[in-house]
């Protein structure tokens, strides 16, 4: 992409233009190389500090009805007068790689909304219940004018923990009856959250939710705050009637007045982890690229598999080969030997 067509592309999304939002997405979720190179500049073309905006992370297993929450909380804040943006982590199809459950087709009235964006993205076997991309994805929306976040995980279970490194706030959506899956809990997600939501509290469930609130709010005066200056909160509400939306939203602001500048200086923390992601991830690719190593993977895999060799001594047998293909290279292009090291 040109320097001009990026600045226009960068004026389109500053703009408010969907369109040119999800073509941004798109983008920053390609692995072209070209695709990647691209991206980045159209991010640095869009660098905000994006003050005043909440970001906020939705957790749940699967059938406790995560798409009927956020639509119903989602109207519930463009009524009051916020711009939603709605990232929704879906399973990747085997074959096409893309979003199985297409949260887009059961959030119509929310997609339709002239205040909201919904975006879909597959997972592309990324572990933790978010997508690798889903951090430009936010920087993006945020770009765009949306002032509220919504990053909906997968829905996996105990182990998605990632969406903390991506939000101000974790909202944990339990259905009534999951006050059982308490006992002996240690780790996971139940940790991370600073707000638990049971969901269906109306009809016949009513009594087993208030039930399974008290369990929750129990359990997390024995866990410590994942927030400084925060201590989690137990509500409930029916997103099938769209009743306890205005207390979500409360809790929510008194969330970010509580925490204060706190959430910049987590907001800090999170950048400088996600450097880190970066440089982990781009090692790899790397280092399965070069072909010292892509050469011999396939043996030592194999080796590693039949027990003819401890994992730890196949990955040091990997590195070395990758940086002795990285001192060859230097060496053929003329580059005096040491001055990779100086």
């Amino acid at each position: 992409m040109k320097a001009e067509e990026t600045s226009e592309h960068a004026r389109a999304i500053r703009a408010g233009d969907r369109r040119a939002l999800a073509r941004a997405i798109t983008l920053v979720e390609s692995t072209r190389d070209d695709h990647r190179a691209a991206s980045e500049a159209l991010l640095a073309a869009l660098r905000t500090d994006a003050e005043g905006t909440v970001r906020l992370g939705i957790s749940g297993a699967p059938g406790v009805g995560k798409s009927t929450f956020i639509e119903a909380f989602g109207l519930h804040a463009v009524d009051r007068g916020r711009r939603l943006a709605v990232l929704a982590v879906d399973p990747s199809s085997v074959r096409s790689g893309g979003a199985i459950l297409g949260d887009k087709t059961r959030m119509v009235r929310l997609s339709r909304h002239d205040r909201a964006f919904v975006r879909p993205s597959p997972s592309a076997g990324t572990l933790g219940g978010v997508a690798r991309r889903t951090r430009e994805a936010v920087l993006l929306c945020e770009a765009a004018g949306y002032d509220t976040v919504i990053v909906e995980t997968v829905g996996a279970g105990q182990s998605e923990i990632a969406v903390r490194d991506l939000v101000d706030v974790v909202l944990l959506l339990v259905a009534p009856g999951a006050g059982d899956e308490l006992q002996g809990i240690k780790r996971g997600i139940v940790e991370t959250a600073d707000l638990v939501v049971v969901n269906k509290t109306d009809g016949a469930l009513t009594a087993a939710a208030g039930q399974t609130r008290a369990q929750f709010q129990s359990a997390l005066h024995l866990l410590r705050p994942p927030t400084p200056g925060w201590t989690p909160r137990v509500l409930g509400c029916s997103a099938l009637e769209r009743r306890g939306m205005d207390e979500l939203w409360e809790a929510v602001e008194a969330f970010v007045e509580a925490v204060g500048d706190g959430m910049a200086r987590r907001r800090t923390a999170q950048a400088v982890a996600w450097m880190w992601a970066e440089v982990r991830e781009s090692l790899d690719s790397r280092l399965r690229a070069a072909p010292a190593v892509s050469a011999r993977l396939a043996d030592i895999e194999r080796r590693v598999a039949g027990g003819c060799i401890a994992p730890g001594t196949a990955a040091r047998d990997l590195v070395e080969a990758f940086l002795a293909d990285r001192r060859t290279y230097a060496d053929t292009r003329g580059q005096p030997k040491g001055d990779e090291e100086r």
